[in-house]
């Protein structure tokens, strides 16, 4: 592992643990074991590091959502894998730091929201098309619209004014509105594969 790659994963593990403002670039070189004058080396300060953080972390969501569309064999088996994989990264998440994104730092959050806007929404249009010919998704469903929408909910579950972080779980409400957009454009048909996927998590 180089210099680079040990700021970034130390740096991660405190942002992760504390949220982002209390984390000091002292913080980061204590906590890494290393002197600052080495960190400066690489970033001039901690707002490039959570920059440079972000840019990875969408990389790697593009390669793991294509993975996961490539894979599942149907819209309801890919909705509920996605699930799984937001509920693990929220867990390890001090649901402070998305608040701290949205209103401090809104350089890195419009990486997210880019990410979130041209390739997420696309990846969702495409679910749903599939979902439509598979007989999952209602027909009169419109695609566009929906796939807005489901953006929409996942930026709304980040806002502490709608879901205060001191009687919400972030995990709790992403999951609530995943699962409540896929019961409402799915048919019947889709409906019943849905109580199948849930009964199967709740078993594991």
């Amino acid at each position: 592992m180089t210099p680079e790659q040990k700021i970034l994963g130390g740096s991660q593990e405190l942002f992760y643990k504390y949220g982002i403002k209390s984390v000091t670039m002292d913080d980061i070189a204590k906590h890494l074991g290393m002197s600052k004058k080495t960190i400066y080396q690489y970033y001039k300060e901690k707002d490039e590091i959570l920059h440079k953080l972000m840019q990875c972390d969408v990389k790697c969501h593009e390669k793991t959502f294509d993975l996961i569309s490539n894979e599942s064999n149907n819209v309801v088996e890919e909705v509920f894998l996605i699930m799984k994989l937001m509920a693990e990264i929220f867990s390890k998440v001090n649901p402070l730091l998305f608040y701290e994104l949205q209103k401090h730092y809104p350089e890195t959050w419009k990486l997210f929201k880019d990410f979130k806007m041209d390739f997420v929404q696309k990846m969702v249009e495409t679910s749903l098309e599939r979902g439509k010919k598979d007989g999952f998704v209602r027909p009169d469903v419109n695609i566009k619209i929906m796939a807005r929408l489901r953006m929409e909910e996942v930026e709304m579950a980040f806002n502490p004014m709608v879901f205060p972080l001191d009687k919400f779980s972030i995990v709790d409400v992403q999951l609530a509105l995943a699962e409540h957009f896929l019961y409402g454009i799915c048919t019947i048909k889709g409906h019943k594969l849905i109580n199948k996927h849930k009964e199967l998590n709740e078993d594991e």
